[in-house]
């Protein structure tokens, strides 16, 4: 073993069988949660059993949406509930991929590190595994590292993260490493009763591998009643205060809750026995108060390319989450595809008794005229915009066309031979022609300007925000943008990149190049997508 276990750290490893999208990433979430609760210092991990490198490459019909790290690591949308439930940001060491895993030992080989020996999944792929997760035990520091594996029991391409697992904790003893099996107890309707029955299986097959789960979180459309926790407990091996049931809830952050009330975390605290207060949740329970029962709502239209699934934009939907409970409000999203929008004259249908319009990110050119369309009715009806990465360029491309009277205006990205490419490449990307990891990524400073909106939002001259783009606005036009009444408000240290753009004669016209959704928290709502909501309200109350 060419690595040593931290002995101050503790591990919490969770499997997920029956189905997969049982919800394994908020089911660490919410258990780092109450354990940050309870004073601990908690970090949470991710392995992806894909061959991608990273998921940057993806198709967000693939993948959904690939959440950025501080340090720029493009990631599984799962480190975005990780940040937002436990508020300590992630780093490109807790999401490990199969691609990353094979191509540094390949890499170890090709340099000779192995000594002629035969290279093979076991010892060095799995060991290689566990050296990830000692790495971020060590780099973190944290009382205690969760470490979701991606996929479900039974899949090939999982199997060598599960004998990883099994080594693991054989390595580190019981008292330090516990493992939690997710899943799935149906219910059927024409026998009137939940199934056990995959359950059962689910963990034999586990069992067959060498893990055996010291808890069962059982996820079910209904409560579980006490015969059925004693008949899974027995046919599992484990004791019955063990089988946790995860019933559907009515918001994500009521899961921790829920997880509290059957005292999983208590549990968990005596098996790895740590020392720890008692967990405050008085906060968190209000917070759930308020999403569950909100004085006011407004919709919100989404006009993006994505629409079909919503987990394309999964942080943008957490942060109105955020952003209505800070104006104790509930936000009604709409989804709009942006393709929809090309037809003429379609617009008025589409945005009918929405309160603000918001244009998201994306790539290449299908449905740019529909999201171009929804800039401009946003622009001209006085309705709440905000934009985001591609939402900003369409709005100054928007801009561009119909009020500085640029009519072939254009992006290079979806015109390489465009006249008037008001927006281009950035100088950094010219050269570059490996697609993966190579975008402007992680955070970068912006300085915002005296009496913007910006400015107003943030208080604060100085902020940090995160990016993954390659195109900019061409500095070539900013001098006719901001003659025909658009600000630049955010610009970057040295005053080369446009970040944030506003219209002077506009309630509320915002975008910026960065990606504010991936910094909202639960507790910390992001500044802009609060005052979009409240923009949202003001312009309910006046035309509702």
């Amino acid at each position: 073993m060419s690595y040593e276990i931290p002995s101050n750290t503790k591990f919490i490893i969770t499997t997920g069988g029956v189905v997969s999208s049982l919800g394994k990433g908020i089911a660490c979430a919410s258990l780092g949660l109450l354990l940050k609760a309870r004073g601990l210092k908690v970090t949470i991990m991710k392995f992806d059993p894909y061959l991608n490198v990273d998921p940057g490459t993806m198709s967000p019909y693939q993948h959904g949406e690939v959440f950025v790290t501080e340090d720029g690591a493009e990631t599984d949308l799962d480190l975005g509930h990780y940040e937002r439930f436990i508020d300590e940001n992630m780093s490109q060491m807790n999401n490990v991929t199969t691609g990353q895993i094979y191509n540094t030992v390949i890499s170890k080989e090709r340099r000779g590190d192995y000594l002629g020996a035969t290279v093979q999944v076991i010892p060095h792929i799995t060991d290689e595994i566990k050296e990830r997760i000692v790495l971020l035990a060590r780099q973190s520091n944290a009382d205690v590292v969760i470490v979701e594996v991606g996929g479900t029991v039974g899949d090939i391409e999982s199997l060598p993260f599960l004998e990883a697992v099994r080594q693991f904790c054989l390595e580190s003893g019981h008292a330090n490493a516990i493992t939690m099996h997710l899943t799935l107890l149906p219910f059927i309707g024409v026998a009137g009763e939940l199934k056990t029955k995959p359950t059962q299986h689910s963990v034999m097959r586990l069992r067959e591998i060498g893990i055996q789960p010291d808890f069962l979180i059982c996820r079910t459309d209904r409560a579980i009643d006490e015969s059925a926790k004693k008949k899974i407990a027995l046919f599992c091996n484990v004791r019955p205060e063990a089988v946790i049931e995860a019933v559907d809830a009515d918001t994500i952050y009521e899961v921790p809750l829920q997880l509290a009330a059957q005292k999983l975390d208590q549990l968990v605290i005596d098996k790895l026995h740590l020392k720890t207060g008692p967990a405050d949740l008085n906060h968190l329970e209000k917070i759930v108060q308020k999403i569950k029962y909100p004085e006011k709502e407004v919709t919100v239209a989404i006009c993006g390319k994505y629409t079909q699934l919503h987990d394309a934009y999964k942080s943008i939907m957490e942060s109105f989450v955020h952003a209505g409970v800070a104006n104790d409000t509930a936000v009604n999203l709409r989804w709009i595809d942006s393709e929809a929008l090309e037809v003429k004259g379609g617009s008025e249908k589409h945005f009918q008794d929405v309160h603000a319009i918001l244009v998201p990110y994306g790539f290449g050119h299908r449905g740019i005229e529909g999201k171009l369309e929804a800039v401009r009715y946003a622009r001209e009806q006085r309705i709440p915009f905000f934009g985001i990465c591609l939402g900003l360029q369409c709005a100054v491309i928007e801009f561009a066309r119909n009020v500085c009277g640029i009519k072939d205006a254009n992006s290079s990205e979806f015109d390489v031979n465009a006249a008037n490419p008001v927006i281009h490449i950035m100088e950094s990307q010219r050269s570059i022609t490996e697609k993966g990891g190579t975008m402007r990524l992680g955070t970068y400073p912006c300085l915002t300007g005296d009496g913007t909106l910006a400015r107003r939002i943030y208080d604060s001259e100085i902020i940090i925000e995160r990016h993954r783009h390659r195109y900019e606005v061409n500095n070539d036009y900013r001098r006719r943008l901001e003659e025909h009444g658009m600000r630049l408000s955010g610009l970057s240290p040295d005053g080369t990149l446009v970040e944030i753009i506003e219209l002077k004669d506009h309630p509320f016209f915002i975008a910026c190049q960065f990606h504010p959704e991936l910094k909202s928290r639960i507790i910390r709502p992001h500044p802009i997508f609060a005052h979009f909501v409240k923009a949202a309200l003001d312009y309910a109350g006046r035309n509702d």
